[in-house]
């Protein structure tokens, strides 16, 4: 979950209110906003959900805080003056075809602000942006871009900009942080920032670009050039965003003006024109931007009784709602009827009705829910999958192991070119994995298909500790499977993994007999070859008479890609085998 980094003095000043750090801390607790820690220099870190991407700046907490206060309600859309600035689209990479902007003016940077403006493009950038790869976004000083009239402008005024697409080779310009000119390529290859994001642009005959009247400023998704850096001196801002879906970069644009029209910046629109050639979905179209326009959504009043369990009268559920930052514009009589809500451009999370029955209970106050019992008459008890799952671990913690929980969520690299493994093949692991269709981060794209990688990573991130390190983890797994009715197949898994200089395939073996024996289940280890292991140290995992997983000595190329220089044993199998 995102975690960001603010002062709470900052976040007082926005608020216009100055309770204690303990109060305050109380308050975004409210908002389900967490208290992580301070940095060094005093500042506060605080997790939340990965949802309220708004909430990734200082200014983004205040505008929440000033609705829980009551101090704010129902949705504000800040006023934006006609376009100056016209960027032409054409000719553009097809890996990379939307772009997006708008123009800031009348800001007074200091270096919170900046410090403050950084960690969002940052955050968006890992969150939503997908690490640039979805959505990029360039922030540039407008005073130092000069712009021709665009084409068909009678009146002169006009400044155009152009997002086109450059030779590697032939362009040249000074990125940031450097003195020198390079071309592109040479920033791939040569600057730091080039080097992290060279794989963004790589296999495209020609890179994604944008140019002023005096030449190129900014290469997207890579490095902006230092011509319009942005310093506390800066009063008029130009924020351009690229990417590969225009409707992520709208929104990713709508989170950053709100930020900065928080700070006094006054909006100016740009308009987008795609040309009639240009690729994507947009050609022939012309967009006014930022779109500011807001969304509309429906919920039930009894929808909203059931979900929180209280009785609510219509001018509480309205209240709430305003207190959420959102509108209600109508609809039914509060009770037999419904709220037609309005929702403002920057609460991308806000995506069905049960978003807007979340946001009225955290006005209301969870904390004010009376709990009840239920009305039935049954009575409740373990399931039967429970107590095994307690029992396994319990003997797997006698066994000397360390019980862990780990995210059932993954990614395919992970789960399978990090560990030598083709989904394809009917080796233990291999499956076609349940993938996510747009997920937040490029780390949690699909459910585990075994959990054994899972455990190799947390090896990975504790090299610094000492050894040995003995780790287990009962977890779920899943696949795609058409035989099943939501095609998907699920199921629990027991893994393990002896990580010590003296892990081996007969050590890892005593554990899993005596793992087995305590179910008065048999074990059978007749010899097997799978791509994480060792050939000729590897297993099938036999359980009364069914094959059920996998036992042996990783492979050294495994243990090379996790930086791990010591043996390690492990096996997997299902935990339904022990029943």
């Amino acid at each position: 979950m995102p975690v960001i980094e603010i002062d709470t003095e900052e976040l007082r000043e926005l608020t216009g209110r100055t309770p204690d750090d303990e109060a305050l801390l109380a308050d975004l607790f409210g908002l389900g906003i967490e208290y992580e820690g301070e940095t060094d220099d005093g500042r506060v870190k605080l997790e939340f959900e990965p949802d309220r991407l708004d909430w990734l700046s200082v200014e983004g907490l205040a505008r929440a805080l000033q609705y829980h206060y009551g101090e704010a309600r129902g949705v504000y859309i800040p006023d934006a003056n006609d376009p100056e600035w016209t960027i032409e689209v054409e000719d553009t990479p097809p890996e990379r075809p939307y772009v997006t902007g708008a123009i800031v003016r009348g800001l007074d940077l200091d270096t919170e602000i900046l410090d403050s403006l950084i960690q969002l493009q940052e955050k968006l950038h890992a969150t939503m942006g997908r690490g640039r790869s979805k959505g990029a976004i360039g922030v540039h000083d407008l005073t130092m871009l000069k712009g021709e009239a665009p084409a068909g402008d009678s009146t002169g005024r006009g400044k155009s900009l152009s997002y086109a697409s450059m030779d590697p080779d032939d362009e040249r310009f000074v990125p940031l942080e450097s003195n020198e000119e390079m071309s592109p390529r040479a920033v791939t290859e040569r600057h730091h920032m080039g080097r992290e994001y060279a794989d963004l642009v790589a296999g495209m005959d020609r890179y994604p670009a944008i140019y002023d009247d005096i030449g190129l400023f900014s290469f997207p998704p890579v490095i902006n050039g230092r011509r319009t850096e942005v310093t506390e001196a800066s009063r008029d801002l130009l924020i351009e965003m690229t990417g590969t879906d225009q409707w992520t970069i709208d929104r990713m644009l709508a989170i950053v003006c709100y930020a900065l029209t928080a700070r006094g910046g006054r909006l100016e629109r740009v308009e987008v024109a795609y040309d009639g050639d240009a690729p994507g979905e947009y050609a022939g179209t012309r967009l006014a931007r930022p779109d500011l326009e807001p969304r509309r959504k429906t919920v039930a009043h009894g929808r909203i009784e059931s979900v929180l369990g209280v009785s609510l009268d219509r001018e509480t559920v309205v209240d709430c709602i305003e207190r959420s930052g959102l509108d209600v514009l109508g609809g039914g009589d509060g009770h037999e009827g419904g709220y037609e809500v309005e929702i403002p451009p920057y609460r991308v999370d806000m995506l069905h009705p049960i978003d807007i029955v979340d946001d009225v209970g955290r006005a209301y106050g969870f904390s004010e829910l009376e709990p009840r019992y239920p009305d039935v008459s049954t009575v409740g008890g373990r399931h039967s999958r429970s107590r095994l799952e307690d029992a396994a671990r319990e003997t797997l913690v006698g066994l000397g192991f360390e019980d862990l929980l780990n995210f059932h969520m993954t990614n395919e690299v992970e789960s399978f070119e990090r560990m030598r493994l083709d989904p394809a093949t009917d080796a233990v692991g291999a499956a076609d994995p349940v993938t996510i269709e747009e997920p937040y981060s490029e780390a949690y794209t699909s459910l585990r298909t075994w959990a054994l990688p899972s455990l190799v990573q947390v090896l990975e991130n504790n090299t610094h500790r000492s050894y040995p390190q003995h780790l287990a983890e009962i977890g779920l797994v899943a696949a795609c499977d058409p035989a099943e009715n939501t095609n998907v197949t699920e199921y629990r898994t027991v893994a393990a993994v002896l990580a010590d200089p003296e892990a081996s395939y007969e050590g890892a073996r005593a554990r899993l007999q005596a793992l087995v024996r305590a179910f008065d289940a048999t074990l059978e280890t007749p010899p097997t070859d799978h791509p994480s292991f060792i050939n000729g140290r590897s297993a099938s995992v036999v359980v009364n008479d069914q094959a059920v997983g996998v036992i042996g000595e990783l492979h050294p190329e495994v243990l090379v890609e996790h930086d791990l220089e010591l043996p390690v044993a492990a096996f997997e199998f299902r935990l339904d085998a022990l029943e």
